[in-house]
């Protein structure tokens, strides 16, 4: 699966394209939305040489369908936002990064849909003797929290997002039907399925095997599938008959918790049962995302973000950026969403966006990096090192690449521990390193530079 050794790049895209935080409504039309004022979707043609700039060869888009407000309340899944544009200018959007080389993956929400949608208004209208009814769950002899009449159910308890009854086969008709419009126009490459851990495992298996027989934009059959997931109880969706991939919240968290803390124990746990149960190549790695705090202001230290980064690019799975983390945007969660999901007017590059090309490169071109085993070589409050290796069987091609990182601000040597707190074998032979080009020769221990990710490739 070409997803495997992919770079994401995401996009919020209604409020990267200043779209106005709340839709209008024209209840003369079947969806109940209002013809498209602008085309704000060619802003994101112009950012495409940047995109690639970074390495990124995939872009990820948020909901860009009709929707009450955020994206995720969907009133119809077959058109664009009219806050945003059309369906042809969308199409061309996709041309033109199938052109750059880029990929397309959109972000499809099956658990829910908004109060606008089309059907659920049908249903407020006509109670009882609407078509629709069952397509939701519905109580009659309840009232909802909007004096309905009658009682639903929302996601997690939020009633402006309507749970959809994925088991009726008419609403699987429909999302499917939307899915394969999407190929049909737009010429997709995967979904990314919001609340991935919500959806129906019946509706789900049914979902990949119908996309496993559609084309991708490269006349490849088969959509990719990733899926939301925010604790490891849910990995397993992950198989042959699911999920593709699935987002890896858990390393997110360890992350930048274990920077700020100083505390290498907290993602070393993480990784090592991540190993034992799961299949980490096949997780969505990330510092941040449209829900989270940046990792700019996540991180208490500074010095600590190209170290996060260094290790995202380098540990087991694939890499998705998030639109300005790239250049170091802050954004506060306890802000509001607007805060996490700003409209810059123009692309940015600095040192930090620079560093993660280069780290995209590097990742491009080492098969250890982008799908090797992952092993654990020392471990200590402040300083972690561990290796990737790629070894084709039957061939003598083999690559190692040794990751080292150092969180603190001082010059700290790694000596041969043989038992106990910073158990360490050491490192033998003659390596490079990566990111100077150096030739470095390691009889035991080494020495790791202040606030430093390093990446040595064995020589050899």
């Amino acid at each position: 699966m070409w997803m495997y050794t992919s770079q994401f790049y995401q996009l919020y895209t209604l409020r990267f394209c200043d779209a106005p935080d709340e839709n209008r409504f024209d209840f003369s039309t079947w969806n109940g939305a209002a013809a498209p004022d602008t085309n704000r979707l060619a802003k994101i043609a112009e950012w495409i040489p940047h995109i690639a700039r970074t390495g990124a060869d995939t872009v990820y888009f948020t909901p860009l369908f009709q929707s009450d407000r955020h994206g995720y309340d969907t009133r119809d899944y077959y058109t664009i936002d009219s806050r945003l544009g059309t369906n042809e200018d969308f199409a061309a959007v996709c041309a033109s990064l199938h052109d750059a080389g880029l990929r397309v993956v959109l972000d499809a929400v099956f658990n829910h849909v908004g109060r606008g949608f089309w059907a659920f208004r049908d249903v407020l209208q006509h109670r009882r003797n609407s078509a629709y009814a069952d397509w939701f769950h519905i109580d009659w002899n309840r009232d909802s929290p909007f004096s309905d009449g009658f009682h639903y159910e929302g996601w997690e308890g939020h009633y402006d997002l309507v749970k959809l009854d994925l088991k009726n086969p008419d609403v699987r008709d429909h999302l499917f039907g939307a899915v394969e419009k999407w190929v049909d126009l737009f010429h997709i490459d995967g979904l990314r399925l919001d609340v991935a851990y919500c959806l129906d495992r019946d509706f789900l298996s049914e979902l990949r095997a119908r996309c496993n027989n559609l084309p991708d934009s490269r006349g490849q059959k088969g959509l990719a599938l990733v899926g939301e997931t925010i604790y490891g109880k849910d990995y397993p969706l992950v198989s042959d008959t699911l999920l593709h991939a699935c987002t890896n919240y858990e390393l997110y968290k360890a992350l930048y918790s274990g920077c700020n803390d100083r505390n290498m124990f907290e993602p070393s746990w993480t990784l090592n049962q991540q190993q034992e149960l799961y299949q980490p190549g096949r997780m969505m790695t990330f510092c941040d995302n449209h829900d989270v705090t940046r990792i700019a202001s996540q991180l208490i230290t500074p010095e600590h973000l190209p170290i996060v980064y260094g290790l995202i690019f380098a540990l087991p799975g694939f890499p998705c950026v998030y639109y300005g983390s790239e250049w170091g945007i802050a954004g506060v969660k306890e802000q509001g969403d607007n805060d996490l999901r700003p409209c810059p007017t123009n692309p940015q590059w600095t040192g930090l966006t620079d560093f993660i090309a280069r780290l995209s490169r590097i990742r491009k071109g080492s098969p250890a990096l982008s799908g090797g085993s992952f092993r654990e070589l020392c471990v200590r409050n402040g300083q972690y090192l561990f290796e990737r290796v790629h070894a084709e069987p039957g061939h003598l091609n083999r690559e190692r690449v040794v990751v080292a990182v150092n969180l603190t601000e001082s010059v700290e040597p790694i000596p041969v521990v043989h038992e106990g707190y910073g158990k360490f074998e050491g490192l033998h032979g003659q390596f490079t390193n990566v990111f100077t080009g150096d030739a470095i020769h390691f009889s035991g221990g080494i020495t790791l530079p202040p606030f430093s990710v390093q990446y040595f490739r064995e020589q050899g």
